[in-house]
């Protein structure tokens, strides 16, 4: 009879755990889908939902994010291979390095900070960072003069500069850093835009995988292990609504969709500054319940 119990609820468990891991992938397709419409891959909005929805704690939504946002690059970039040739991308190694060598050091330092900082505090960074995303999704996406804002040696160390602010950034949200990348490319280098798409995805890979590995380095890592099968579906949905949203590039004006996803993103940091005040004070550990916290995925 204990048997029977057992093995039913394992059942149960399974079900709910296939379900919740159909809601990510549908979940990471819509995020997707809506970053892929402004070139983007929807990073940005996927951190406020891993919060809110799917209550992970502040330190281990960063984490997830950018674990999902790790596989989205990896799987866009040889596909920008037919926007903008590698051998067009390798023409313009001066500039990502010139970025690598801020974004780099930044990305190492962030994901520190982040680590160190009380779960209130945090949330707050992730608020007031959303909502320097909405303003450049406002302000920030015009398509530049063709012209450098600076050269010589003023473009290499505002492009240092710049790389360890989009660094810090990068590793503080979990996201691949396009959102700052791009339009450094294109105002500081002088890039067009579809060459500034494919040089900030060379620059967010190695620049995400130092982010990752200082993150790697905390007992907060593990909660990749205990949600690998929602980590999987969501990272599955994003690609793919990325992939979708990429073509339908172009159909819904940006005049409309910028304002709207900037809109969307105001909201994410109000609530997630509001939610700082019910995060409880005092040590990360032991954690206070929550999706992070549940016991591994029997079907992960």
């Amino acid at each position: 009879m204990r048997t029977v119990a057992l093995h039913s609820a394992m059942v149960a468990r399974s079900m709910k755990a296939a379900s919740l891991n159909s809601f990510a992938f549908s979940t990471g397709g819509i995020i997707g889908t809506l970053g892929g419409l402004i070139g983007l891959g929807g990073a940005e909005f996927r951190l406020p939902v891993l919060i809110g929805l799917f209550h992970f704690r502040a330190l281990d939504a960063i984490i997830v994010n950018k674990a999902v946002s790790l596989i989205v690059v990896a799987v866009a970039l040889p596909f920008r291979a037919s926007v903008v040739p590698f051998a067009q991308i390798s023409d313009h190694w001066g500039v990502i390095a010139n970025l690598l060598a801020g974004s780099l050091l930044g990305a190492w330092f962030g994901a520190g900070v982040a680590l160190r900082l009380a779960s209130p505090a945090l949330y707050r960074v992730i608020a007031l960072l959303l909502a320097l995303i909405a303003v450049v999704l406002l302000f920030g996406h015009g398509g530049g003069t063709g012209q450098p804002l600076f050269e010589g040696v003023l473009q290499q160390v505002a492009g240092v500069a710049a790389g360890f602010a989009i660094g810090i950034f990068a590793s503080v949200l979990g996201v691949a850093g396009g959102e700052l990348l791009i339009p450094t490319l294109i105002l500081l280098f002088g890039c067009d835009v579809k060459l500034a798409g494919s040089l900030s995805l060379a620059v967010s890979l190695p620049t995400m995988l130092v982010g990752f590995a200082r993150y790697s380095q905390d007992k907060s890592f593990a909660v990749l292990a205990r949600n690998r099968g929602f980590l999987i579906a969501m990272g599955l949905g994003s690609v793919a609504g990325a992939f979708a949203g990429s073509l339908l590039l172009g159909i819904v004006r940006a005049e409309v969709l910028l304002p709207l996803l900037a809109l969307l993103l105001a909201g994410s940091a109000v609530k997630i500054w509001l939610h700082a005040r019910r995060a409880a004070p005092g040590p990360r550990f032991p954690p206070p319940p929550s999706r992070s916290t549940l016991p591994t995925d029997p079907t992960g």
